[in-house]
């Protein structure tokens, strides 16, 4: 049998991008429901289904009358590490609207970390030329804006579904009109004229990431196969210091940025600083640059990891609660002021195809965080712009949900569990971080792209069975963009196109007739019918 419910809107996803986007929808009226793989706030102790919980570093914001920051200088600083692909048009309304964001996150709950003025502290982090980043915790913003975001949900009218994987989107008469979904006990279906994805990145793609297990890429997955756009997901994010523990699979502890930003060095085996010539910024260079000095000094050397000397970070712990406790969980300690670290799969710079409201090339198909391209990351992401962008997008994607409440979606008829293309996860994980990840050419890409084509069909009977079909298709795309894309740029390096395009143009990929295809462009359409143009939405107009 299977439940069925109606809704205004329907969010896959409860990080911060989805929490915000159902919290502005039912404060104007709208019926929401949530679903989410894991609980909006999970138990102590047990891992959390949102990346927005892991989060360390904290919020890039510009707070009005700064007189040593602006809006202006964190654009340049976004385009100067999106390395030509950020469109300043999508993301300068994105950078103005971080302060009402974080004001209304504030009037949720959350709490950040205060100087005696009463003012934010602040940070600074890798590709930022001044200390704009906010945080709460020392290093557990993510946890702290997660916690807030996840009790003002539980006092607000929304209906949560716990421990759900959405198995597809429901479409008719060309739009979105609900999705079906699987739990333990049964089977679903939600109906609504508003279908939000927000369900983070795809770490899992790889055999070692920052991300929690629910990153199975299956946002993309999703809007793939309801028809919607994708782009620049060549641009996989490896974050320079992830912990490196031997023979560790699946989410290690990320090292947050903010510890170079406080005095931590990178060192190789000898004590040599990793980044010295490399860049004026040094160890607080863009993340593609410091990951790949990361990578030289390890081949340099010969040894598996370098060091992030700690040792003139002021009183580590009390800053650094998180990284310590994930140290200490993985069998190693501080005593001796170094930690061996590695860059891991990160974050996703693309995604589904966005319009400055969140709409995708679906109508009534919508995306925000990380899932989603706006064009504000471009090749790399800046430091700590995520939880900005989901801050925001989240709102905006909202009140596209409140013009999308008027229609009436089609009556679709609810499907059969499907059948689709599925590797086996282990024998995909190895062979995308063995071709796929920070170093591509030909031939590895073209090896992969063979494995994952020749993918088994398996019934979708189980959630393992959803993530391994998403990972697959998720994983097709990546590859495709990667092979279409024939220079090096920001996250994306081509050993055998190591030089970069003089004009780079982001690269449109659909799923057509069940195989990745770069296609034209399509803008995002209104309910109303208008298309808003994309030169507000970013790439090429």
């Amino acid at each position: 049998m299977v439940e069925e419910s109606r809704a205004d809107l329907v969010v896959v996803g409860a990080g911060v991008a989805g929490l915000t986007a159902a919290l502005t929808a039912a404060a104007r009226g709208l019926t929401v429901t949530v679903l989410t793989k894991g609980r909006t706030w999970a138990q102590p102790g047990a891992e959390h289904s949102a990346s927005t919980f892991y989060a360390q570093g904290g919020i890039a914001v510009v707070e009005p009358g700064n007189p040593g920051d602006s809006v202006a200088l964190h654009l340049a600083d976004t385009l100067a590490a999106g390395a030509g692909l950020t469109d300043p048009v999508a993301t300068e309304p994105i950078l103005a609207g971080g302060w009402p964001a974080v004001t209304q996150l504030v009037g949720w709950g959350a709490e950040f970390d205060l100087g005696a003025d009463g003012r934010f502290l602040r940070t600074r982090e890798g590709g930022h030329s001044v200390r704009r980043i906010i945080h709460a915790g020392g290093d557990a913003t993510g946890a702290r804006v997660q916690q807030a975001l996840a009790s003002a949900v539980a006092a607000a009218p929304i209906r949560v579904i716990d421990h759900a994987s959405a198995n597809a989107i429901l479409t008719g008469d060309g739009r979105a009109a609900g999705l079906e979904f699987v739990t333990a006990g049964g089977r679903g279906v939600v109906r609504a004229p508003a279908v939000l994805l927000a369900t983070g990145g795809l770490g899992h793609v790889y055999s070692a990431t920052t991300n929690p297990a629910a990153s199975t890429g299956d946002g993309v997955a999703l809007a793939l196969r309801a028809g919607a756009q994708v782009a620049d997901l060549e641009f996989v994010q490896f974050h320079p210091t992830m912990l490196y523990v031997p023979g560790a699979r699946g989410r290690r502890t990320l090292v947050s940025e903010a510890v170079r930003g406080e005095g931590g060095v990178l060192v190789d085996d000898h004590g040599a600083p990793v980044t010295a010539g490399v860049h004026p910024q040094g160890d607080l260079a863009p993340r593609d640059v410091v990951a790949r000095a990361v990578t030289a000094a390890m081949r340099r050397t010969g040894r598996p990891h370098v060091w992030l000397d700690i040792s003139g970070v002021e009183d580590f712990e009390r800053r650094f609660p998180t990284v310590t406790a994930g140290v200490r969980a993985s069998g190693l300690d501080l005593a001796g002021g170094r930690l061996p670290v590695v860059p891991g799969a990160h974050y996703l710079c693309g995604g589904v195809v966005t319009d400055s409201h969140g709409r995708t090339s679906v109508p009534g198909l919508l995306a925000a965080g990380e899932v989603a391209r706006t064009g504000l990351h471009g090749a790399n992401r800046l430091a700590s712009n995520s939880l900005l962008e989901g801050l925001v997008m989240g709102r905006s994607a909202a009140l596209a949900a409140v013009e999308l409440a008027a229609v009436e979606p089609p009556r679709v008829p609810a499907c059969a569990p499907p059948v689709l293309p599925a590797c086996d996860r282990i024998e995909l994980q190895d062979a995308m971080s063995e071709a796929a990840a920070l170093d591509r050419n030909a031939e590895g890409l073209a090896s992969v792209g063979a494995l994952l084509e020749a993918a088994p069909l398996r019934g979708l009977a189980t959630v393992a069975d959803i993530e391994d079909a998403n990972l697959t298709l998720a994983a097709r795309a990546v590859v495709a963009a990667a092979l279409e894309r024939r220079e090096s740029r920001g996250c994306h390096y081509r050993s055998d196109f190591p030089g970069s395009e003089e004009a780079p143009q982001p690269r449109y990929f659909a799923l057509v007739e069940g195989r990745m295809r770069s296609v034209p462009r399509l803008r995002p359409v209104t309910c109303a019918g208008s298309a808003e143009p994309m030169a507000s939405v970013g790439g090429a107009p």
